[in-house]
């Protein structure tokens, strides 16, 4: 064989490797490209506050609620219906053209909201001696409560 011809095993990898080069620039380009910025992220300042002040919001009507109401169910839904009110009124206003809507802030809240409330029902058993208070006054969680019937009464 002469230096001039080529084999055909080298032709073909030679081919091939055209072939391969096309893609792995592209990918390579890719990857080169400068990220962007998510503009709605999961996790940031804004997410935070909706987090904090849902969580405040229903702690604090699961607290009031307490003092007016025996029924503990009736604090979880004042408490928690505020706090997602309070969401909700916030991503109206911003979908008015206020602001930047956002169900990801949404979700936050709904979250925050929940969080408040166990955090509350919490200390409010620790306020009596561990021992949660009944979510109604027909149903008990107290294992020293003997209940004919186990029925939530509205």
């Amino acid at each position: 064989m002469s230096a001039t011809t080529v084999r055909p095993w080298v032709a073909a990898i030679r081919h091939r490797m055209r072939i391969a080069v096309i893609p792995l620039t592209l990918f390579a380009a890719t990857l080169s490209a400068p990220a962007r910025a998510e503009p709605d992220p999961w996790f940031g300042r804004d997410k935070a506050l909706h987090f904090a002040v849902a969580a405040g919001i229903a702690g604090a009507g699961y607290g009031v609620t307490t003092a007016f109401a025996r029924d503990r169910w009736k604090a979880f839904a004042v408490g928690g219906g505020a706090a997602i009110a309070a969401g909700v009124l916030k991503e109206g206003y911003d979908a008015a053209g206020h602001g930047d809507p956002s169900w990801k802030d949404f979700g936050w809240d709904v979250l925050g909201a929940a969080v408040g409330l166990v955090i509350a029902w919490g200390i409010d058993a620790g306020v009596h001696g561990g021992c949660p208070p009944p979510l109604s006054s027909r149903l008990s969680l107290d294992p020293r409560v003997r209940a004919a019937s186990i029925g939530v009464a509205f």
